[in-house]
């Protein structure tokens, strides 16, 4: 007698939802395709069929499946967009990514936060959990505006701060969303329960992530290329190590409470430092590429198909957020923060502008829910899903060709590969 499995149908579905948000834009671009809202619709369409698979993916009531898949692809994510980076030399590079943490990040998750409680009537625990869920940019949807891979350069000063800007800011953000939960679970902030989020939340576990994530990153760089000297792991150009590192780096620092994010782009960054030039860097970054463009895949069709459930709860206030967002408080805040930097005119406005929203937002969000009861979570779902489906289409459809823009490099013609970056192209001196 034959029967349906939900599992099986929910295998089926992911695949073929997979295979067309790949294929169909091959018929009308010579770009690599921008598939993350494409893969979204088809998961929407592949499941439509299937209410009982849907149930099963329901992340309000199935929280802790999303929550460690987001994990997983958020910290590999991390990890490979710090082996993207070549070089660390020039300290005024960084300055424009320092005003994006420090300054346009808290004025986003305030801003968001001020617009959730009062245009949208949310609690004000909920109003501050929207901000901090939301206010981190994406390292694993923002390929089209990051840095080359390792070896291939490509470090324009608008690259190179918007892929440090996603590979910090993921970290940098749990301290609001634990400062949301806090508030979500007592009701109310106290003055105690205030200088304990800073000593722990925002200090200690900061400053340990990055401790943690430098000390595994140098101890992989040794374990790697110089222990043994004659024999090195390097020989095995095996880039299933780079995963392994990934999960040394998170689980360890976890262990101690610090940010596993943070320890993930650290250590994907120091590493990097060790033998610089050697090509096992390259084998690292394309296996943990390949294992994030994977999981990404899979998330995102599973936002697809929970969008019938969540549908009932995205209303005009919902809309009007996530449009907010993402055309007028990250550019806005962006472009304040970078003043007096090095970017100036159509640099400043590529980097304002974008801000890619993505898992990280799902990770937090489940996390959340995972961790407290939250009122209206269907709503912050919602809302959630609606942003990160907003991005990927303004961002997603319009990233390549302004960042080829402003950096002076050449789109592929159709039917060829994109071509090599040249590192520093456009750079100032």
């Amino acid at each position: 007698m034959f029967g349906f499995e939900t599992y099986h149908i929910g295998l089926a579905g992911v695949g073929l939802a997979i295979l067309i948000a790949f294929w169909l834009p091959r018929f009308v671009s010579g770009r690599e395709p921008a598939a993350s809202a494409l893969l979204i619709v088809a998961g929407l369409l592949a499941f439509l069929p299937f209410p009982e698979a849907r149930a099963g993916l329901d992340p309000v009531s199935q929280p802790r499946g999303w929550e460690i898949m987001a994990e997983i692809c958020v910290i590999v994510g991390l990890f490979g967009t710090g082996l993207r980076i070549d070089r660390l030399v020039d300290r005024g590079q960084w300055w424009p990514t320092l005003r994006l943490l420090l300054i346009a990040m808290p004025l986003c998750i305030a801003a968001l936060a001020l617009f959730g409680w009062f245009a949208a009537g949310m609690t004000f625990a909920g109003a501050l959990l929207l901000g901090a869920v939301l206010a981190p940019t994406d390292p694993v949807l923002a390929a089209d505006v990051a840095v080359g891979p390792p070896l291939e350069g490509g470090e324009h000063p608008v690259r190179f701060t918007l892929t440090t800007e996603a590979g910090l800011n993921d970290g940098l953000a749990f301290p609001f969303v634990h400062l949301g939960i806090l508030v979500a679970g007592a009701g109310m902030i106290s003055w105690d329960m205030a200088g304990e989020w800073v000593l722990r939340d925002l200090l200690y576990r900061v400053v340990v992530g990055g401790l943690s994530g430098a000390a595994v990153g140098w101890l992989l760089g040794k374990l790697l290329f110089d222990w043994p000297r004659e024999n090195a792991l390097a020989r095995t150009e095996s880039g299933v190590i780079a995963f392994a590192g990934v999960l040394l780096a998170y689980g360890a620092t976890e262990l101690v409470e610090g940010y596993g994010f943070i320890a993930a782009f650290v250590a994907g960054l120091t590493l990097r430092r060790s033998e610089s030039t050697h090509d096992f860097h390259k084998k690292l970054h394309d296996f943990s590429e390949s294992l994030e463009h994977a999981l990404t895949a899979i998330l995102l069709v599973g936002l697809g198909a929970i969008l019938p459930v969540l549908w009932p709860h995205f209303t005009p206030a919902n809309a009007l957020i996530a449009g907010v967002l993402i055309l007028v408080i990250r550019p806005a805040a962006a472009w304040l923060s970078l003043t007096g930097t090095m970017l100036r005119g159509r640099e400043r406005a590529v980097v304002a502008f974008y801000g890619v929203r993505g898992i990280g937002s799902i990770y937090y969000l489940a996390y959340a829910g995972h961790h407290v009861k939250l009122t209206n979570e269907y709503e912050l779902w919602a809302t959630i899903v609606g942003t990160i489906l907003l991005s990927t289409l303004v961002h997603g459809l319009t990233a390549g060709l302004a960042l080829d823009q402003v950096t002076g490099e050449e789109p592929p013609e159709p039917g060829e590969a994109a071509p090599e970056r040249v590192e520093g192209a456009g750079a100032r001196g």
